[in-house]
């Protein structure tokens, strides 16, 4: 062999292994990645050329496929799509898109995931025709309609988690959309379906149990400014405030006032316990520029504040400001200013406080289950962190349970039943209507659920409602239906 020939046959080598590692990264290591990428068409186009796996809650499919005559074999067929369109999303090739479970499980539904090659081989050596596995949901269908019904036609959401698990029980939005009308395979009428969602000012295609526009929590985020005042170390529920009926924000002519008016209760001071239970403002902006920004934003990031989560559905993170000065630190303390929460965060909040301070990352999905119904991949439960110790957690939620039996909360009692729970009515611009709030949990000894509600443009009555008269009994019966009461 000539050296010519010798060289060219080592860079012909050199070229073979480099093309050979290349595509080996792609078809391997870059495999699961690619076939995510919302740009790649091919994965949305490839996933109809099998019979896709169910979507299943309680037992029973929210969304299956159906045979259909034309170009892509199957359609998707939803179960009740207003009451889950939140939760399955939709999936549709005339639209080039997908979302919800239906985007974020896509591989698994599909049975193109990784967990998912032998059975695919498996299927190719015996001539079975090739199938999508089934995804089974945490969800729990009793409870999700008992959100969808109370929430009714009001324009907000509802989450509801176990505190010890973190699974998701019920994710709920209103207004909603038919996922069915964005599953169709005839073009003119689901684009102009789409059309009319993207052009509707209530914006249907939100999920704003986990993202869409954030409200300001309200007095809802009292919990986490108390629960940095107990995590400093120099604050007890019965440390006390200076109790005037009128605060001006520090540095500012800026005045603001509890929602009665008048002072927290009788006396110059007042507690931090009574402050959280009659939800007073001017204690609770005290307390924070006490505490001060950078602790109240290292509890509320203990909670997942700043943080989005996949559960599979990506949330918007909520959002505590890294550069308030101390007026605005004061405002945060009640819950305004520049701070916002989805339903998700402040149920977080809630479960952290009832699991003992240990908050427990969200997710939705059991497990993964093959056409032959085995159990391709499970779901396990995961910490999310530490907010608290379980002495400051136990502080936390006697003054909860306290809102609740003798507080600004009352509307969310159950017979029978200890709740805990924290109300929240937050200010949204001069004259403009308030946003409802109320996140808790129950039974306070054993807690089986939290929960939290939203009520967007006042609940329908601009400033005159409050999360105890509206946001509330929404809550009540989510408890409820997890308690069988």
């Amino acid at each position: 062999m000539t050296k010519e020939l010798r060289r060219l046959s080592i860079i012909m080598l050199v070229m073979f292994l480099a093309l050979f590692c290349s595509t080996s990264v792609i078809q391997v290591v870059q495999a699961d990645t690619l076939a995510q990428n919302p740009n790649n068409k091919r994965a949305l186009y490839d996933s109809f050329d099998v019979q896709r796996g169910s979507i299943i809650a309680s037992g029973s499919a929210i969304a299956s496929s159906v045979p259909t005559k034309d170009l892509y074999s199957w359609q998707r067929e939803y179960v009740d799509p207003q009451m889950w369109a939140p939760v399955t999303g939709y999936i549709n090739p005339v639209l080039q898109s997908s979302t919800g479970i239906e985007h974020a499980m896509n591989q698994q539904l599909s049975g193109t995931g990784g967990s998912q090659f032998f059975s695919r081989i498996e299927r190719i050596i015996t001539g079975q025709p090739a199938r999508g596995s089934n995804v089974v949901l945490s969800l729990d269908a009793k409870v999700q309609k008992a959100a969808y019904d109370a929430l009714g036609k009001l324009q907000g959401a509802v989450l509801a988690i176990e505190p010890k698990t973190g699974r998701i029980l019920a994710m709920v939005t209103s207004p909603s959309f038919d996922t069915n009308t964005l599953a169709s395979h005839n073009a003119d009428a689901v684009n102009a379906a789409y059309d009319k969602l993207l052009d509707d000012p209530l914006h249907p295609l939100f999920n704003r149990a986990i993202g869409g526009n954030l409200n300001p929590p309200g007095s809802t985020f009292k919990l986490v400014v108390a629960s940095a005042a107990l995590a400093s170390g120099k604050f007890t529920p019965d440390s006390t405030l200076p109790n005037p009926a009128r605060y001006t924000l520090p540095g500012t002519e800026q005045q603001i006032q509890n929602d009665t008016g008048g002072t927290c209760g009788p006396g110059k001071e007042v507690s931090i316990a009574t402050a959280l239970r009659l939800s007073c403002n001017i204690p609770m902006a005290q307390l924070a520029v006490k505490v001060g920004a950078d602790a109240i934003r290292a509890e509320a990031e203990k909670y997942g504040f700043n943080q989005a989560f996949e559960m599979p559905l990506a949330s918007t993170p909520s959002t505590y400001p890294s550069t308030l000065n101390a007026p605005q630190t004061a405002l945060s303390g009640f819950g305004q200013g520049d701070v916002r929460a989805t339903p998700l965060q402040m149920a977080m909040v809630s479960a952290g406080i009832a699991n003992g301070g240990m908050v427990m990352a969200p997710r939705m999905v059991d497990q993964v289950v093959g056409p032959d119904l085995s159990v391709q991949q499970r779901f396990e439960n995961k910490e999310f962190g530490r907010a608290l110790d379980e002495k400051d957690a136990s502080e936390m939620v006697r003054m909860m349970v306290a809102n609740v039996s003798s507080g600004v909360a009352t509307n969310a009692r159950i017979d029978g039943v200890e709740v805990a729970g924290k109300t929240g009515t937050a200010q949204n611009g001069h004259g403009d209507p308030f946003t409802l709030w109320f996140t808790g949990f129950a039974p306070a000894e054993d807690p089986q659920v939290a929960v939290a509600v939203v009520v967007e443009n006042g609940g329908g009555v601009g400033q005159s409602g409050s999360g105890n008269t509206i946001a509330a009994p929404i809550a009540k019966k989510v408890m409820e239906a997890v308690l069988g009461k």
